[in-house]
C-alpha cells in the first residue's frame, strides 16, 4: 500500500490558493522510475515527490511526464512535513531549509531551473487575460509588476509539456529564476490565489518561501 500525503503549497495569507502536491514519505514503496512516473501521472498534480531518505533529506521529484532535478513547491512541502530537516537533497544538489513562523523557506540556484522562459507583460490585466496555455512551445512564466517599488509581482506559469498540467498554480523554481534575473526580493501573487516570497542570498542562491496547508491522505 502506498501512503500519499496531499498538501497545498504557497497558500495565500487567507489560506486560499496553493499548488497541490503529492508526497510519498516512504519512497521505497514506489521503486523505480516507471512506477514513480505512473503514480505522478495518475495523481495529476504538477509535482509528486518521493522521500527516499528522510534522515538525510534525499528526495525524487516527478511531474506527470518528466523527472525534475529541482523544484520549489515539492521542496517546501517536504520540508514542512519533515519538521527537523535542515537540508534536502534532490538530484540538483543540497537545498538548505529554514522556518520563520508559518513560512517555510528553501534555497536553490537559478541554473537548477533552466529552460523556464520569463516574459514580462505591460500590465496585470494582460497577464490575467492570457489563455491557458498561451500559443507557443516551451515553459513560460508570464509576469507583470503590480507594484514595482514594493517588489510585488503578478505571475502565471505554463509548462506547455503536453501533459495534464495546463497551468501551474504556484512554482517556486520559476520564481527563483525571475528573482535571479531581477536581482531583488519579490512578493509574487501567482495563479488563482497563491503567494510566493523570494530573496537573493549573498552566495548566489535564492530563497523561496511560502505557507503550506495539509489537504488529505490517500492510499494507492
Amino acid at each position: 500500500m502506498i501512503d500519499i500525503q496531499v498538501l497545498s503549497v504557497f497558500c495565500g495569507t487567507d489560506g486560499r490558493g496553493g499548488n497541490a502536491l503529492g508526497v510519498v514519505l516512504d519512497g521505497a514503496s514506489v521503486p523505480g522510475p516507471e512506477r514513480r512516473q505512473a503514480l505522478a501521472a495518475e495523481l495529476g498534480f504538477s509535482e509528486t515527490v518521493f522521500v527516499d531518505d528522510a534522515e538525510s533529506g534525499v528526495i525524487d521529484i516527478w511531474t506527470p511526464s518528466v523527472r525534475l532535478p529541482f523544484a520549489g513547491h515539492p521542496s517546501i512541502g517536504v520540508a514542512w512535513l519533515l519538521k527537523e530537516a535542515e537540508v534536502l537533497r534532490p538530484a540538483a544538489g543540497e537545498v538548505p531549509v529554514r522556518r520563520d513562523g508559518e513560512t517555510v523557506w528553501i534555497a536553490g540556484r537559478p541554473e537548477w531551473a533552466s529552460g523556464r522562459r520569463m516574459e514580462r507583460y505591460a500590465s496585470v490585466a494582460e497577464v490575467d487575460a492570457l489563455p491557458a496555455p498561451p500559443p507557443g512551445e516551451g515553459w513560460l512564466y508570464a509576469w507583470a509588476w503590480e507594484d514595482e517599488a514594493a517588489g510585488r509581482v503578478r505571475a502565471r506559469a505554463f509548462p506547455r509539456r503536453g501533459d495534464s498540467v495546463v497551468e501551474d498554480e504556484a512554482t517556486g523554481a520559476a520564481a527563483i529564476v525571475l528573482t535571479g534575473e531581477l536581482g531583488r526580493a519579490l512578493d509574487i501573487r501567482q495563479g488563482a490565489a497563491s503567494r510566493i516570497l523570494t530573496r537573493p542570498l549573498p552566495d548566489g542562491m535564492i530563497e523561496v518561501g511560502g505557507r503550506v496547508r495539509f489537504v488529505e491522505r490517500r492510499t494507492g
